[in-house]
C-alpha cells in the first residue's frame, strides 16, 4: 500500500506540509477559486467591452456558483462511490475547457453559458480536495493541514485579483485563460497522485441505500451543530464583513475604495498568517475550543466596528476577524471529516460546501434586513450577536450528543 494511503498520525510531526503531493491536492481549489478571485477585477472591462447593463453583470459571478450551490452534494456522492479521480479528472478539464471558451466568447449570453459550464467543472473540485486531504490525515494532523490550506488560499485571496487586474489591462479575456492551469494539474494528479482504494462496501451500496445512510449520519446532533456553525461563519463573512464594512467605511468614515482594498487584503493576510499556525495551536487546544474561541473573537471583533471613527483604526478588527476565521474554519472541516463515516466522506464535505454556498447566498440577505431595522451599526451588533449565538448552540448539540451516550 501507498505511503500515501496511511493516515498519519504523530501531532508532532509537521513535515507533511512540504510533501509536493500534498501542495499538488491543495492546486485544486486553488483552481476552483480562480474561477471568482481573478474575475473580479475586470467585470467592469467586461460590462464595457459586451455592452451588458450594470443590474446584470453580476449574473456573471451567480451563473457560475449555481452548480456548485446544487451540485456538490450529487458529485460528493460520485466520489464516494466511483472514486476520487474518476470525478476529479473529468472535472478539471471542464473547468480547463470552459475557460478557454469563456475567453472566445462573442456575446453577453454566450459567456453566461461557457461560465456555467466552467462552474460544473469547478463544483466537485473543493469539496473533493478536502476529501483527499481528510482520506490522508487524522486528528490533530488533519487540522493542521486543513489550516495549511486555508492559509494558501488566503494568499490566493491576496494574488488572484492583482493578477486579473494585470491581465485585464491587456484584455479581459486573458483572465478567463487562467482555466488552462487546470491542465497540468489533471495531468500530474493522473501521472503522479496515487490514492487509497475506495471501500468495497461503498461500491456494493445502492444509490438509495447510500442516500439512506448519509442522511442518518446527518441526523447526528454533532454533525448538525458543525454544519450550523459552517453556516452562521459565512453568513457573518459575506453579508457583515465582506459587503457592509466596506459600505460603513465608504459612508461614514469616507474611506477610499483604495484604502478599503487594503484594509481587506490586510484582513486575508491575517487569515493566511494565522492559519498557517493551527498545527501549533492543535497540540495545546482542542478543535472544539478553537472554534468556539474563533467564535467568541468574531463577535468582539464586530461589536467594536460601530465605535470606530477613523478609517485605519479598522485594521485592528479585521485582523482579529481574519484570525478568527483562521481558528474556525480549519477546525471545522477537520472535525466533519473526521465525524463522517468510512465511504461517506466525500458526501460530507461536498454537504459543507453546500452549506457554505448558502451562508454566503443568505448572509447579504440577513444584512440587509438588519441594516433596514437598525441601520448599517445594526449590521454589525446583530452578526455579533450570531457569533455569540452560534457558540451557545454548537456547544450544546455537542453536550446533548455527549449527555446521549452517556445514559443509552
Amino acid at each position: 500500500m501507498s505511503s500515501l494511503s496511511k493516515k498519519i498520525n504523530n501531532k508532532d510531526t509537521i513535515n507533511f506540509a512540504f510533501d509536493s503531493k500534498f501542495f499538488l491536492i491543495i492546486s485544486i481549489s486553488l483552481i476552483a477559486i480562480s474561477g471568482v478571485l481573478s474575475i473580479n477585477p475586470i467585470v467592469p472591462n467586461i460590462a464595457e467591452s459586451l455592452n451588458i447593463p450594470p443590474q446584470q453583470i453580476g449574473m456573471l459571478m451567480t451563473i457560475f456558483l449555481l452548480p456548485t450551490t446544487f451540485g456538490s452534494l450529487i458529485f460528493g456522492a460520485l466520489a464516494d462511490r466511483f472514486g476520487r479521480k474518476q470525478v476529479l479528472i473529468p472535472s478539471l478539464l471542464v473547468f480547463g475547457i470552459g475557460g478557454i471558451l469563456c475567453a472566445s466568447a462573442t456575446n453577453f449570453r454566450s459567456l453566461l453559458e461557457w461560465r456555467f459550464l466552467t462552474g460544473m467543472g469547478s463544483a466537485s473540485l473543493e469539496s473533493i480536495e478536502l476529501t483527499l486531504i481528510s482520506d490522508l490525515y487524522s486528528g490533530k494532523m488533519l487540522t493542521s493541514a486543513m489550516g495549511i490550506n486555508a492559509a494558501m488560499i488566503g494568499v490566493a485571496a491576496t494574488i488572484y485579483p492583482l493578477i486579473g487586474g494585470m491581465l485585464g489591462e491587456f484584455s479581459w479575456r486573458y483572465v478567463f485563460l487562467l482555466a488552462i492551469l487546470a491542465f497540468p494539474v489533471a495531468f500530474l494528479i493522473i501521472t503522479k497522485l496515487k490514492l487509497p482504494t475506495k471501500q468495497s462496501s461503498t461500491q456494493e451500496l445502492n444509490l438509495k441505500t447510500y442516500l439512506k445512510i448519509t442522511w442518518k449520519n446527518i441526523q447526528n446532533p454533532q454533525v448538525l451543530g458543525l454544519l450550523f456553525t459552517v453556516f452562521s461563519m459565512f453568513i457573518i463573512e459575506l453579508g457583515a464583513f465582506y459587503i457592509y464594512l466596506p459600505m460603513y467605511a465608504a459612508t461614514t468614515l469616507h474611506a477610499s475604495g483604495k484604502d478599503i482594498g487594503i484594509i481587506l487584503s490586510i484582513e486575508s493576510i491575517a487569515f493566511a498568517i494565522a492559519a498557517s499556525q493551527l498545527g501549533l495551536l492543535t497540540r495545546w487546544f482542542s478543535e472544539k475550543i478553537l472554534i468556539s474561541c474563533g467564535f467568541l473573537v468574531c463577535g468582539l471583533s464586530l461589536l467594536v466596528i460601530p465605535a470606530i471613527h477613523s478609517t485605519w483604526s479598522l485594521v485592528t478588527p479585521c485582523i482579529i476577524f481574519g484570525t478568527s476565521q483562521a481558528l474556525v474554519l480549519p477546525a471545522l472541516q477537520s472535525m466533519l471529516a473526521t465525524i463522517a463515516p468510512e465511504g461517506h466522506r466525500a458526501s460530507f464535505m461536498a454537504l459543507n460546501v453546500t452549506v457554505q454556498s448558502l451562508g454566503r447566498a443568505l448572509g447579504p440577505l440577513f444584512a440587509g434586513v438588519t441594516l433596514g431595522v437598525w441601520g448599517v451599526q445594526g449590521v454589525f451588533y446583530a452578526n455579533g450577536f450570531l457569533a455569540i449565538i452560534t457558540i451557545v448552540i454548537f456547544n450544546l448539540l455537542f453536550s446533548y450528543k455527549a449527555r446521549t451516550h452517556a445514559y443509552y
